[in-house]
């Protein structure tokens, strides 16, 4: 009789393994990324420079006319934040949203004794590139 040697287990199952483990490495891939991303913009719109941003953009009556109420935050912010102690520096470009249309807060703040000064206070609005200082 001419009998086979037994295969192995990789002999028999690479041809389902190899798959299954490329897709889980992806997939793991991505989600460790979206992690990361997650975690990135959580602590940047908890930067108080950030909210103060936001809420002066909220409180502005040419803003609220051009974009509407109530105003939307973007998901991607870009920017830095660099914060030690008491002080600090921002420069960020934050997305907002209201149902007339779209628009982009610039910033640049400077934190000293734990108080942020902004220098750049600025909403720049998409269809029609128009700015509005909010520092006036």
């Amino acid at each position: 009789m001419n009998r086979q040697p037994a295969t192995n287990w990789w002999g028999r199952n690479w041809k389902w393994f190899v798959p299954v483990a490329c897709v889980v490495s992806f997939v793991l891939f991505v989600g460790l990324i979206a992690a990361f991303m997650f975690f990135v913009l959580g602590m940047m719109k908890s930067c108080e420079a950030y909210k103060v941003a936001v809420a002066k953009a909220e409180a502005h009556p040419s803003v609220l006319e051009a974009l509407g109420a109530p105003l939307k935050e973007g998901a991607f912010i870009a920017g830095s934040i660099n914060e030690s102690g008491a002080s600090g520096r921002a420069e960020l470009s934050i997305p907002i949203s209201g149902p007339r249309g779209k628009g982009i807060i610039h910033v640049v703040a400077a934190r000293s004794g734990g108080e942020w000064a902004f220098s750049t206070l600025v909403v720049e609005f998409e269809a029609t590139g128009q700015r509005i200082n909010l520092l006036e």
